[in-house]
C-alpha cells in the first residue's frame, strides 16, 4: 500500500466548516481536501482511490445532499466510507444513512475527538477494502496466466481428486497431469493444494463438476 498520508474529503457548504475541519484532520497528520458542493468534489474525483480515504460530509447541502451524494458515491471511483455530520440531522436520515452504509452521525457542534475517531475507524475500513480489492486483481491476473488445460487442471484439484483420476477424466497421461500440476501452483504461487483452493475462493474459480 502507499505510505503517502490518508486523505479525508470534506464536502459542506459551509467554508468555514471546511476550513476548521481541514487544519483538523492536518494536525492528525492526514491530507484534508475540501469542497464546498458535492458536485464540485464528484466532478473533482475521476480516479479509483489508491490510498485509504474516508468523506465527512454535510446532510443538508443545497443541490445533492449528503444523502444522495453517499448513493452516488457508492458507484464511482471515489467509492469510499463516509461520515455523516449535520447541524439539524432527524432520526430518520440518519438511519437512512446508516443502512447505506455510513461509518457514524455526528450532530453539530461534535466533540473533534469523536470526529477524529470517527475518521480512524473509516479509514481503517477503506484500508481493508483496498488491500481486499488489490489481493483479488493480483489472484485474476494469475488465473488469467494459465492455459485452457492448466484451468481444466486446477479445477479438478479444487475437488481433491488425484493425479490419476484427472488424467482420467481429462484423457491425458498422468505424468502431463504432473506436469500441469506443478505449473498451476506455481503460476498461482500456491505452496499447497489447501492454498490454491483458498485463493480460488477469493476470485470465485469453479471447481470441476464432480461427474
Amino acid at each position: 500500500m502507499s505510505l503517502l498520508p490518508a486523505t479525508v474529503f470534506i464536502v459542506d457548504d459551509d467554508p468555514s466548516v471546511c476550513r476548521s475541519l481541514s487544519r483538523l484532520v492536518k494536525q492528525a497528520g492526514l491530507v484534508g481536501k475540501a469542497f464546498t458542493s458535492p458536485e464540485s468534489f464528484l466532478h473533482a474525483l475521476t480516479e479509483p482511490l489508491t490510498r485509504p480515504t474516508c468523506l465527512v460530509v454535510d446532510l443538508q447541502m443545497p443541490g445533492l445532499n449528503g444523502l444522495e451524494l453517499q448513493r452516488r458515491l457508492s458507484s464511482s471511483p471515489a467509492a469510499c466510507p463516509v461520515i455523516f455530520i449535520s447541524g439539524n440531522g432527524d432520526i430518520p436520515s440518519s438511519v437512512q444513512a446508516m443502512r447505506q452504509g455510513a461509518v457514524t452521525f455526528l450532530t453539530k457542534p461534535f466533540d473533534n475527538d469523536d470526529l477524529l475517531r470517527a475518521i480512524a475507524e473509516a479509514l481503517e475500513k477503506h484500508r481493508i477494502e483496498l488491500h481486499s480489492g488489490a489481493e483479488i486483481r493480483a489472484i485474476q491476473e494469475r488465473v488469467n496466466a494459465l492455459s485452457d488445460r492448466e484451468r481444466e487442471v486446477m479445477g479438478w484439484l479444487l475437488t481433491g481428486a488425484l493425479n490419476k483420476q484427472i488424467g482420467a477424466k481429462l484423457d491425458i497421461v498422468e505424468r502431463t497431469v504432473k506436469i500441469h500440476r506443478a505449473r498451476v501452483l506455481q503460476k498461482m504461487q500456491a505452496g499447497s493444494v489447501a492454498e490454491l483452493v483458498r485463493l480460488c475462493g477469493v476470485v470465485g474459480f469453479i471447481a470441476a463438476p464432480s461427474e
